[in-house]
C-alpha cells in the first residue's frame, strides 16, 4: 500500500531517499528552501515539490502532513531538523517522524524527547529509507526473515513489573540478544533465566511476519 511521505531537506540524502520512496510506488512530497534543490531529484522522481520552510505549519499542511504516514527531516541543520520533527510529531501526530542528526552529542536529548534519528555521514539515506519501510522506529536491521530491532520495554500495558527473558522469547518467537537497563547501570547479554523490567533497552531479533504482533511490547 502506498504511503503518504513528507521529506524534509533536498541535498544529497534528501534527493536520495526521495527517489528511492518514489520508485517504491509511496507518495512523497519534498520541501526545500531554495528551489533549486529540487534538481538533485532523478528523472525518476514523480512525487511532488514544494518550496518553503520545513517546520513552518503552514507549508507542512500544504505538503500534507496532516494525512502523512511518515516525515523526514534530513536537512543540513540539526536544529531545523529538530523543529520539523517536534512539529510533526507534537502538534500533528505523525504516527513515524524520522531526524537526521549530525552532533552526536545531541543523541541524548534526541533519546529523551523520544525522536527517532540517524546519526552519521554514510548510507544515511539508505538507513532512513530502511527505517520507512519497515513501518517503526526500533527498526536497525534486516537479516532474512527476520528484523533486527532495538526498543524500550513496555510492559506497563501488560500489567507486569518483570518478565523473563524465556517467556518473552516462548511467546513471540523472537531472541533476546542483549539489554540495558533503564538506568544505564547494567548491560547483559541474556541468559533464559533473566529478568525484564519495564524501561529497559532490548536489542532482539524478531521475525517479519511478528513484529505487528510483538510491538505491544515496545514502548512508542
Amino acid at each position: 500500500m502506498a504511503r503518504n511521505i513528507i521529506v524534509v531537506g533536498c541535498g544529497r540524502v534528501g534527493s536520495r531517499l526521495a527517489s528511492m520512496l518514489s520508485e517504491n510506488d509511496n507518495n512523497v512530497c519534498v520541501i526545500d528552501q531554495n528551489p533549486a534543490a529540487f534538481d538533485n531529484l532523478g528523472s525518476s522522481f514523480n512525487g511532488t515539490t514544494l518550496e518553503g520552510v520545513g517546520f513552518d505549519e503552514d507549508v507542512l499542511v500544504r505538503a500534507g502532513v496532516e494525512t502523512a504516514d511518515c516525515v523526514a527531516a534530513v536537512t543540513q541543520r540539526d536544529n531545523t531538523n529538530l523543529m520539523v520533527a517536534e512539529v510533526a510529531k507534537r502538534i500533528y501526530a505523525v504516527p513515524h517522524v524520522i531526524t537526521r542528526l549530525y552532533n552526536p552529542g545531541h543523541e541524548r536529548t534526541y533519546e529523551q524527547l523520544g525522536l527517532d534519528y540517524i546519526c552519521g555521514t554514510s548510507l544515511v539515506a539508505e538507513e532512513i529509507f530502511a527505517k520507512i519501510s519497515s513501518g517503526h522506529g526500533s527498526h536497525i536491521d534486516s537479516f532474512g526473515d527476520f528484523e533486527v530491532l532495538l526498543f524500550s520495554l513496555n510492559l506497563k500495558d501488560h500489567n507486569l513489573k518483570q518478565i523473563r527473558v524465556s517467556q518473552l522469547e516462548k511467546s513471540h518467537e523472537i531472541r533476546i540478544v542483549a539489554f540495558e537497563r533503564d538506568d544505564g547501570r547494567m548491560s547483559s547479554i541474556p541468559t533464559s533465566d533473566s529478568i525484564l523490567y519495564h524501561g529497559d533497552s532490548v536489542l532482539a531479533c524478531v521475525r517479519h511476519s511478528r513484529v505487528t504482533s510483538f510491538s505491544k511490547w515496545m514502548q512508542d
